[in-house]
C-alpha cells in the first residue's frame, strides 16, 4: 500500500494570481494601450451591429484648459450610461463633441498675442483653430485616461467644416421660415470685450453698486399744466426714484409708475414729494428723516399718468413723462422707476408702448460718446460716481448708500454687464414660422412636455424659461465663429433674400469652412451674376458672427444623423436649462418641428468637504487626472456611481479614503473567488442548478434578485443604487456569509467532489455576473477580474463586450417558502455569531470550531424550533463551528438570544478531538488507522482522493 498523503498536500488551498494590491495608477495606462492597440471601442460595436440604436448626444465642453472634476463628474456619468446601454444589448455609439468656436477662445488667443487686434481677422480664426485643437487633444487624453469608450478618432467640433456649414444652413432655415430679423433693443452687452451677449451667457455674482434716491421735480408749466391735481399746483413737488445704476441716469426718458398702487404727495417744510404709500415710512427712514410730513392726498398711479404729468430731467435740458408700467413693485426702492429704453427690457418695451426715444448714448466700451463734460469720454462704471457728485451739486440727490446685491456677469471674463441698445439679430419667439400654425414659443413649450425630464422639476423649469424669455439676440460682434449670411446691396442697401444663392455659401463652407466669408469677396461666394432688384450685382457682407449656442444647439443637427434623431438622451449640468439643452430644443423645434431629445438628465455641481465650489483660488480643488495619478481612475468612477448625483456631490481627500476602503473590500470578495476557481472548468466541471447543493441555489436565486434590481437600477440611471447593492452584497451577503460558510467545502472536499464543485459552480457564477454587472463602473478592475475568471468557450476577450447577466439563467427556483427558511437561518447564524464573541471574550473558547452550540426556539418563533431540527446537519457549516445541538426544550443554561425573540443560545467546548487536516472537533478522531489525527469527514475525502489520484496537486490560479 502506499504511503499516507502529507494531509497540508490534500487541501485544496485557495491560490490565484490576482494580486490582493490593485495599483491602479501604475496599471490602468497599460490596460489603456491594450485596449486601443486591439481597437476595443470598434469591437464593441461591430459585436452590437444589427442591435436596437440607443444615442446619448454628447454635449460639447469649451476645449480652453484642464478638465475639472465637474467636467469628470459628466463624462463618467455620460460613459455609465453608455457602457450600461451597450451592456444591455444596445448599440450605443459614443460620439464626443468640443464646442470650439467663441468668447472662451478668443479671450485665451487675446491674451496669447498679447491683446485685442493685433491681427487681422483670418489669421486671428487660424491661431483660434490651433488653440482649440491643441486643447482637444488634450482632453481627448485626460477622458480616454477615465477609461471612458467612444469616437475619439473623430469627434465632433464645432469647427470642422460640415459643422459650420451645419450650422450655416440651419440660420438660413430660420431665416427662410420668417423668424430672423434685425432690431435695436437693450442686450446685454460686456464692455470688456465688445460683444453682446445671450441669457445663457451671464451669470449672477456679488456685485458692489451705489443705491442712490434721486428727486425729479415737477414741470408747473406748459402744455399739461391745467391737469395737474389742484393739491400740486404751484407747489415745488417731486417724484423719488431709486436706482443702482447711476450711470442710466443720462438716458433717462421716463418715469414709471404702477396703474394700481397708490402713491401719498408728502409735503414737508413747503416741499412735496410723491412715493408709493406703502413704501412711504421705508423711504423716510432710508433717507434720515425723523418723521413723515403731512400726506396731501393719495393718487393711484393711472389717476397720475392721466394728469400727464412730466417731470425735469435732475441735470439735462430734458423733461421725462409720467408712464405706467406693471413691472414696477413695491419689494424695494420707492414704487416710481426711472425708464431709461436703451438700458434695461422692461424700459425698452415701455418705451416703445410710449414713443420714447432708445437712447444708448455709449459706444462698444461702454463709453459716453455724448453728454456733459463731467462723464463724457468716461466709460459707465467710472462715471458711476461723477453722476453721483453731479446729482448731489444740483440738489437731486436725497441719498446714497453702498448695496450688496447679484448683479449679471459676463460668463468668462467674470466682468460685471450692462444693458445696452444696439443693432442685433434676433429670432423671434412670438413668430410663426412660414408653413406653421403656432409660434416658435408656443411649439417649443408643447415639446417641453414630450420629454422625460430626470429629475422630473426639469420639466418646469425648461418650461419657464421657455414661457418668459424675450427674442434670441443670436448676433455677437466678434471673429471667431460662424459668420451670419447676410448680403446688403451696395446699390440700395437692401438685404438679399433669394435663399438659393444664399444656400451656395453653405457649400463654399462645406469646402472650405466658414474662413470662407472671410477670404473670398460677395461675388465669389454667390452665384455668378447673382442681382438685387434695383439691378446693382455688388454686395457688402454681415460683420457679426452667430452666438455660441446656436452653434452647440445645432449639434443634433450635424451628428445624428438618420435614426439617431432624435437622440435617446442628453445630459449636462443644470446650467445647461438656459444653455444647450435650451438652444438645442429651439434649433431643433425651429428646424425639424420636434424636441431634439427624448429624455434630459440632469447632474448637480461638484463641492468640497464644506459644501462651497471648487476653485483654484479657493485651494480646495481636486482633478482628475490628479485623482488618476493618486487613487485610479476607477475610484473616481466608483465616486461618481456612488453619489445621489440629481444632487450636488461632495468630494475630498476624507471621502476618497472611504472609497478606497469600499474598493478594497469588493476587491477582496472577487479575489476570494477566483482564488477557489483555479482548477475549475465551467464546460467541464460545472453543475445544473438542480443539482445544486440548497444553500448554493438560495445564494443563485440572490444573485439572480440582485441582477434582476441592478438593471432596473442602471436602465433607470440610478447609478448609486447599483454601487450600494453590489457593495453590500460583497461585504455582507458574500464576504460576511456566503464565503466564510463555503471556505470549510471548498478546502477541505476532495477537489472533484460532488458538493465541492456545487460550491465552486456557484462561486463562478456569481462571480461572472458581478463582474459583468460592476463593469460600467469598475472598467480596469472588471477587465483585470475577468482575465482572470474562467470562462466558457466563446466567451469575449473583454468583459466589456460581454452582456449583462440574464436573471433567468441565474435562478435555481426555490420555492419562496424556502428561501423564507434560509433568511431565517441566516438571521439565526447572526444570533449565534453574537454568542460566540462573548463566549471568545470570556475565555470560554478560543475559536469558533471549540465551540458546541446548543439551540432551541420556542413559540415566540413559530416554527424555527422544527427548521432548526430539520437543517441541523447543515447548522455546524452554517456558524462554522464544530457541533450543533438542537435541545428538544429549553434546559438550563440556555441564553434569550439578544437579536431573535424565541431562540436561546448556549455555546459550550466542542466534544472530541481537533482534526489535524480541518482542525473541526470531532469525538470519531483516532477511529482511522491510516490517518489517526483526521476526523470522519476528512476521512471520507481522503479516501475519495486516493483513489481519484489527485493527491499532491494544489489549486492553481
Amino acid at each position: 500500500m502506499a504511503e499516507p498523503l502529507e494531509l497540508k498536500k490534500t487541501l485544496n488551498l485557495p491560490k490565484t494570481n490576482f494580486p490582493m494590491k490593485a495599483s491602479l495608477p501604475e496599471n490602468e495606462p497599460k490596460q489603456l494601450a491594450a485596449w486601443y492597440g486591439a481597437h476595443l471601442y470598434e469591437r464593441i460595436l461591430e459585436a452590437r451591429k444589427g442591435q436596437p440604436l440607443f444615442v446619448l448626444h454628447d454635449g460639447p465642453p469649451y476645449p480652453t484648459g484642464e478638465i475639472h472634476l465637474g467636467t469628470g463628474l459628466n463624462k463618467i456619468l455620460k460613459d455609465l450610461i453608455v457602457k450600461t446601454k451597450s451592456m444591455a444589448g444596445y448599440y450605443a455609439p459614443y460620439v464626443p463633441g468640443w464646442d470650439c468656436h467663441g468668447l472662451p477662445i478668443e479671450t485665451q488667443v487675446e491674451k496669447e498675442l498679447g491683446g485685442k487686434g493685433k491681427v487681422p481677422p483670418a489669421e486671428f480664426r487660424k491661431l483660434c483653430r490651433e488653440f482649440a485643437t491643441r486643447y482637444v487633444e488634450q482632453h481627448k487624453r485626460d477622458f480616454k485616461r477615465l477609461g471612458i469608450f467612444g469616437q475619439w478618432n473623430d469627434p465632433y467640433l464645432t469647427m470642422s467644416f460640415d459643422y459650420e456649414a451645419t450650422i450655416a444652413g440651419a440660420f438660413l432655415d430660420f431665416m427662410e421660415k420668417g423668424y430672423v430679423y434685425r432690431g435695436r433693443k437693450p442686450v446685454y452687452w460686456c464692455i470688456y470685450d465688445s460683444t453682446a451677449l445671450a441669457e445663457a451667457e451671464v451669470e449672477y455674482e456679488d456685485h458692489s453698486s451705489p443705491s442712490i434716491y434721486v428727486r425729479y421735480k415737477l414741470v408747473q408749466d406748459g402744455a399739461p399744466a391745467q391737469k395737474i391735481p389742484a393739491e400740486l399746483k404751484g407747489k415745488n413737488v417731486y417724484a423719488i426714484i431709486w436706482t443702482t445704476t447711476p450711470w442710466t441716469i443720462p438716458a433717462s426718458m421716463a418715469l414709471a409708475f404702477n396703474p394700481a398702487f397708490p402713491y401719498a404727495a408728502v409735503e414737508t417744510d413747503g416741499e412735496v414729494e410723491i412715493v408709493a404709500a406703502q413704501l412711504e415710512h421705508a423711504v423716510w427712514e432710508t433717507l434720515g428723516r425723523k418723521g413723515s410730513g403731512k400726506t396731501l392726498k393719495t393718487y393711484s398711479g393711472q389717476q397720475l399718468a392721466e394728469a400727464g404729468l412730466k417731470f425735469q430731467h435732475p441735470f439735462l435740458n430734458r423733461t421725462v413723462p409720467a408712464v405706467l408700467a406693471d413691472y414696477v413693485e413695491l419689494d424695494q426702492g420707492t414704487g416710481i422707476v426711472h425708464t431709461a429704453p436703451g438700458h434695461g427690457a422692461d424700459d425698452f418695451l415701455t418705451g416703445q408702448k410710449y414713443g420714447l426715444e432708445t437712447y444708448a448714448p455709449i459706444d462698444d466700451k461702454g463709453v459716453y460718446l455724448e453728454g456733459l463734460p463731467e462723464y463724457k469720454g468716461k466709460d459707465v462704471f467710472a462715471a458711476n460716481p461723477i453722476i453721483v457728485k453731479l446729482l448731489a451739486d444740483r440738489g437731486a440727490l436725497l441719498a446714497n448708500h453702498p448695496y450688496k446685491h447679484s448683479y449679471p456677469h459676463c460668463w468668462r471674463c467674470h466682468n460685471p454687464v450692462i444693458f445696452r441698445a444696439t443693432e442685433q439679430w434676433f429670432i423671434k419667439m412670438v413668430q410663426t414660422g412660414k408653413g406653421r400654425q403656432k409660434t416658435l414659443r408656443q411649439e417649443a413649450l408643447e415639446e417641453i412636455h414630450q420629454v422625460k425630464w430626470i429629475p422630473a422639476w426639469g420639466e418646469d423649469r425648461m418650461h419657464e424659461m421657455i414661457e418668459k424669455r424675450p427674442d434670441w439676440t443670436v448676433s455677437r460682434q466678434r471673429f471667431w465663429g460662424v459668420p451670419i449670411i447676410v448680403f446688403y446691396c451696395q446699390g440700395c442697401g437692401k438685404r438679399l433674400e433669394d435663399y438659393t444663392a444664399l444656400r451656395h455659401v453653405v457649400k463654399w463652407f462645406e469646402k472650405e469652412g466658414a474662413d470662407a466669408w472671410y477670404q473670398h469677396s460677395p461675388e465669389e461666394l454667390l452665384p455668378r451674376g447673382t442681382k438685387c432688384a434695383c439691378g446693382a450685382s455688388h454686395w457688402r457682407k454681415e460683420n457679426d458672427i452667430l452666438d455660441v449656442w446656436f452653434d452647440s444647439g445645432s449639434s443634433h443637427l450635424a451628428v445624428l444623423k438618420g435614426p439617431e434623431w432624435p437622440a435617446d438622451v442628453y445630459l449636462e449640468g443644470p446650467d445647461q436649462y438656459r444653455g444647450w439643452f435650451h438652444s438645442s430644443l429651439l434649433v431643433a423645434t425651429g428646424t425639424r418641428d420636434a424636441a431634439p431629445y427624448r429624455s434630459v438628465v440632469t447632474h448637480g455641481w461638484t463641492l468640497d468637504e464644506q459644501g462651497r465650489p471648487m476653485s483654484k483660488s479657493l485651494g480646495n480643488a481636486l482633478y482628475p487626472i490628479e485623482i488618476c495619478e493618486r487613487w485610479g481612475a476607477d475610484l473616481l468612477r466608483l465616486w461618481v456611481a456612488s453619489v445621489e448625483y440629481q444632487a450636488d456631490v461632495k468630494m475630498s481627500e476624507r471621502v476618497m479614503t472611504q472609497l478606497s476602503e469600499a474598493y478594497r473590500k469588493i476587491r477582496n470578495t472577487f479575489r476570494f473567488a477566483l482564488s477557489n476557481l483555479g482548477d475549475f472548468d465551467p464546460t467541464r466541471d460545472a453543475l445544473a442548478n438542480a443539482e445544486l447543493e440548497e444553500i448554493d441555489q438560495w445564494m443563485l436565486d440572490r444573485t439572480a434578485d440582485l441582477v434582476k434590481k441592478c438593471r432596473e437600477w442602471y436602465a433607470n440611471y440610478e447609478f448609486h443604487r447599483v454601487y450600494h447593492a453590489i457593495h453590500d452584497y460583497c461585504v455582507v451577503d458574500l464576504s460576511a456569509l456566503y464565503f466564510d460558510v463555503l471556505k470549510d467545502r471548498l478546502y477541505t472536499k476532495a477537489r472533484k467532489n460532488k458538493s465541492r464543485r456545487s460550491a465552486q459552480t456557484a462561486v463562478w457564477k456569481i462571480a461572472d455576473a458581478l463582474v459583468r454587472l460592476a463593469a460600467p463602473v469598475l472598467v480596469f478592475t472588471a477587465e483585470e477580474i475577468w482575465k482572470h475568471l474562467p470562462k466558457t468557450a466563446g466567451a469575449p476577450e473583454s468583459v466589456h463586450q460581454a452582456v449583462f447577466p440574464e436573471a433567468v439563467a441565474l435562478a435555481c427556483g426555490i420555492a419562496a417558502r424556502e428561501a423564507e427558511r434560509w433568511e431565517r437561518l441566516a438571521q439565526v447564524r447572526s444570533a449565534v455569531l453574537l454568542a460566540l464573541e462573548q463566549a471568545r471574550a470570556s475565555k470560554a473558547i478560543g475559536g469558533g470550531l471549540e465551540a458546541k452550540v446548543r439551540l432551541h426556539a420556542n413559540a415566540k418563533a413559530p416554527g424555527l424550533q422544527e427548521l432548526l431540527r430539520e437543517k441541523g446537519s447543515l447548522l455546524p457549516a452554517l456558524f462554522i463551528v464544530s457541533q450543533v445541538v438542537v435541545d428538544p426544550r429549553e434546559s438550563d443554561g440556555l441564553v434569550p438570544s439578544e437579536t431573535l425573540p424565541g431562540l436561546a443560545v448556549k455555546i459550550e467546548r466542542a466534544d472530541g478531538k481537533k482534526c489535524e487536516r480541518c482542525w473541526n472537533y470531532s469525538s470519531h478522531v483516532g477511529e482511522n488507522a491510516r490517518y489517526p489525527t483526521v476526523c470522519e469527514r476528512c476521512s471520507e475525502a481522503l479516501e475519495e482522493i486516493e483513489s481519484d489520484g489527485t493527491a499532491g496537486v494544489a489549486a492553481n490560479g
